[in-house]
């Protein structure tokens, strides 16, 4: 990698972000005055946003770094950041020459979105560095409930099996009532519900009920929903050894224990 133009008297350095959000939409901007394409992919100028001192290092100190930025660009806006489609992102911030594209940008810092706080017009994103995830514990603790995750590679079960599309008929608040569902809303609780089109496309919702065929969302979508939307639903596990065994038929994998005592051993009743 040739970084001789760090060198030149007048600097042409310069940031350069790429923003990957979960739904897949991939989006550039960089703090020069006009618009770049670097590797054909265009990185759109946005001089008002600026990065924090990056300090990269070989230690193990977690590299993080705050982002300061005014919603001048129409393709971050208020109504994405607090529906949440830029929650959980990746970001990638690289140094460019901009008078050779061409050239090998010099890769600075790389991670995900972390916490989101807006201010007036303005928004700060905390971006967790790789490192971040050293944080997590090195063992589990135990529990008698499942640490795993449904559907995920400790529990091993494919959710396409566990998944089935329909369509909206009504809505009212969280609760949503879809068609072809059938009495088999009580086994998409502690699922989720995926919107498929609309002005909500793209976004995730967790399922806390479900009777019938009316689901309950956690929350309430962040824009109106239409009849007709289509959405995808995933069935839920409430993570106890019973429902692992007897509902999925998923025992081996189970990830906790279900008969060790608790912290209340020593104060139970006796023959309790």
């Amino acid at each position: 990698m040739s970084l001789d133009w760090l060198d030149r008297t007048v600097t042409t350095s310069t940031y350069l972000w790429r923003l990957e959000r979960a739904d897949g939409v991939a989006l550039g901007f960089t703090s020069h005055d006009r618009d770049l394409v670097i590797d054909g992919f265009r990185y759109r100028a946005a001089p008002g946003m600026v990065p924090s001192s990056i300090a990269l290092s070989d230690s193990l100190e977690v590299d993080n770094v705050e982002i300061a930025g005014v919603m001048t660009s129409a393709a971050i806006a208020v109504a994405d950041l607090e529906a949440g489609r830029w929650d959980g992102a990746l970001l990638y911030i690289s140094l460019a020459d901009w008078q050779q594209p061409e050239a090998e940008p010099l890769p600075l810092i790389c991670g995900e979105f972390g916490e989101i706080v807006r201010s007036g017009d303005s928004f700060t994103v905390e971006m967790l560095g790789a490192t971040s995830f050293l944080d997590e514990p090195v063992a589990p603790l135990t529990s008698p409930t499942c640490r795993a995750e449904f559907g995920d590679y400790q529990c091993k079960l494919s959710l396409r099996r566990y998944q089935r599309e329909g369509q909206v008929l009504s809505v009212d608040g969280d609760t949503i009532a879809i068609e072809a569902l059938g009495d088999a809303a009580s086994d998409f609780a502690f699922g989720s519900l995926r919107f498929l089109d609309g002005p909500n496309c793209g976004l995730s919702y967790a399922i806390v009920d479900g009777e019938a065929a009316v689901v309950r969302l956690a929350d309430p979508p962040a824009e109106t929903v239409a009849p007709g939307a289509r959405v995808l639903l995933t069935e839920g596990c409430n993570k106890n050894f019973a429902t692992c065994r007897d509902r999925f038929s998923n025992s081996i994998n189970f990830r906790g224990e279900p008969y060790l005592p608790g912290n209340d051993l020593l104060t139970r009743y006796p023959g309790a």
